[in-house]
């Protein structure tokens, strides 16, 4: 009982390991902020983000280690603009706080494969004052865009030869539905691992594997299930998700 107690403490000293780390101020950068931040992971941690300092939170697994927080300047209590990109890592890395209110931003990693990782990901926002939103035209311009989408999406399906086409079609349909969206959050980045696993899939042309595939789909599954989408846009993703699925089954 006694051993179970000591473990039990050695498992909550683990998890709650903290490392902090203040940024290498670089300047450049132009019209946006920008931080990025490059750590190792072994198991699940999260990256706090205030200012012009952070801290690395060990979650699960052997602590992680900091490898660069490098930003152009110090990150504001309010961001305007603020966008998260994951940019490399096996894993999930995604943005579960965004800095509001006076909030720190908090990017969660969970490596799930054994051994350590590296995970690289991007924070920007726009320096100075977000322009007006969008006018009238624009309004219409982009319901334009959309109803070409729609349309082009409808007469794709009808197509004879469609399975020929398919992942070029998830590709366009996962790019449209991420001009639209929110450009912030874990919504983007969820939209881009979609694409990273397509690309993945397509460099080997006509012969690629079971295994990517399903990279592709539990992407995309995570898009359905979790991205704030309008409702047309959302069942768009899940005939295609459906249509992806359909072709595993068949070569099974």
């Amino acid at each position: 009982m006694k051993a179970f107690y000591l473990l039990t403490i050695s498992g909550l000293m683990l998890s709650a390991q903290t490392f902090p780390r203040r940024a290498d101020i670089r300047g450049g950068g132009g019209d946006r902020g920008k931080c990025t931040i490059e750590v190792v992971v072994d198991g699940a941690a999260e990256v706090e983000i205030r200012g012009d300092s952070a801290v690395l939170r060990n979650v699960a697994g052997r602590p992680p280690e900091w490898r660069r927080f490098v930003c152009n300047s110090p990150m504001p209590p309010n961001p305007p603009d603020f966008r998260f990109t994951g940019v490399d890592g096996r894993g999930r890395q995604e943005l579960v706080r965004e800095p509001r209110g006076g909030e720190p931003a908090v990017v969660r990693i969970e490596d799930p494969q054994s051994g350590s990782e590296g995970y690289t990901f991007d924070i920007t926002w726009a320096l100075g004052r977000i322009g007006p939103p969008p006018t009238e035209d624009r309004d219409r311009d982009r319901d334009r865009d959309h109803d070409s989408w729609l349309r082009d999406r409808d007469d794709w399906s009808r197509r004879d030869d469609w399975r020929n086409h398919l992942f070029e079609r998830v590709r366009e349909d996962v790019e449209h539905v991420q001009r639209i969206s929110w450009p912030g959050g874990g919504d983007q980045y969820r939209l881009e691992r979609v694409k990273q696993e397509l690309n993945e899939l397509q460099e080997a042309g006509g012969r690629w594997d079971d295994r990517e595939l399903d990279d592709v789909i539990r992407a995309l599954d995570r898009v359905v299930d979790d991205n704030r989408l309008m409702p047309r846009d959302r069942e768009i993703l899940r005939d295609d998700l459906s249509r992806l699925r359909d072709l595993r089954g068949r070569r099974r």
